[in-house]
């Protein structure tokens, strides 16, 4: 593969052109926010989709009895999801600058999920991305679990964006144990048990999702070797639900993740069937020493070893 740090607008691919609307019906291009409320926040059965778990708007009350581990994650996907809607209109309301919503946010959804493994997971350890390696814990324990407790925060810190997320992940003895992600704007959850069901979608041509500031080298060989349809969504977890609710078939990814990015939402997507790897086709391994994890490969299965040959040849 060559090197994904080459200068990819000088190769002039379609992903640095004008996005493609959602809809396959007009090949107009949108700007990025309104491709970002097509995808996934103005089709009307989102919330209402079988593959979504129930969204609950009030405080959920911890059960008396122990929850599973996959409720329990459900369940923290929500509530912070709610915690961090109600704190976003609130400063907006009060002319907080983008800024301040961005620190506040990451503080309260930490807060609280911290907060929560604490009381009903204090013997569990914790890679979060706004504690980094703090739990050493992780290193000799089976069971981890990997948070983030606001991705996107750039998406969150601007009024009207939907395409932000909260991940909650079990990973235990070498594999997923549970996970959620929630989309909070759009009151949708996803979670491993029950796992969603991607929808059968019929269209032209594949399409591809990627980042919002930059198309990284591997998007740029998938578009031009499959002559996908590319556009552009924030948020790790919000591209990747992107795909469970068939507004998107690819998401590749290079150039710099942590554990934290994908592990959420690449559990989701397996148990609902799709594709999730490294970028060279090798299984996904999390808690490692290192955070750091790069590159990332979500898609329908189908598509899985065309994707892996456009980029490696």
């Amino acid at each position: 593969m060559p090197d994904a740090r080459q200068d990819v607008a000088s190769r002039g691919d379609k992903i640095s052109e004008p996005l493609w609307p959602a809809d396959d019906s007009s090949r107009a291009p949108k700007s990025d926010d309104a491709v970002a409320g097509s995808l996934i926040g103005s089709h009307g059965t989102t919330r209402d989709a079988t593959w979504v778990v129930s969204w609950h708007d009030g405080p959920m009350a911890a059960p008396m009895h122990r929850e599973t581990d996959a409720d329990f994650a459900t369940r923290l996907a929500i509530e912070t999801g709610r915690i961090l809607v109600g704190l976003r209109q609130q400063m907006f309301a009060n002319g907080a600058n983008q800024w301040d919503v961005k620190a506040a946010g990451d503080a309260a959804a930490q807060a609280f999920l911290e907060a929560e493994l604490h009381t009903h997971r204090p013997d569990d350890a914790v890679l979060s991305e706004e504690e980094g390696q703090t739990d050493e814990r992780r290193f000799h324990s089976d069971r981890v679990w990997i948070i983030d407790p606001l991705d996107g925060t750039r998406e969150f810190s601007e009024p009207g964006r939907e395409d932000w997320a909260v991940h909650v992940a079990l990973w235990e003895n070498g594999t997923f144990g549970a996970a959620a992600v929630s989309l909070p704007a759009i009151r949708a959850v996803f979670a491993t048990n029950p796992a969603p069901s991607v929808p059968t979608v019929k269209r032209e041509r594949p399409r591809l999702i990627t980042s919002r500031n930059r198309a990284p080298y591997s998007a740029v060989l998938v578009a031009e070797g499959l002559d996908v349809d590319a556009v552009r969504l924030g948020s790790a977890g919000a591209k990747a639900m992107a795909l469970l609710m068939g507004h998107a078939d690819i998401y590749v990814h290079d150039g710099g993740m942590y554990q934290w990015d994908t592990a959420a939402p690449a559990a989701v997507a397996m148990a609902a069937g799709l594709h999730a790897s490294r970028l060279d086709g090798s299984p996904l391994v999390y808690n490692n020493r290192d955070p750091w994890l790069p590159d990332f490969i979500v898609c329908r299965p189908e598509l899985a070893d065309p994707v892996l040959t456009a980029i490696w040849g």
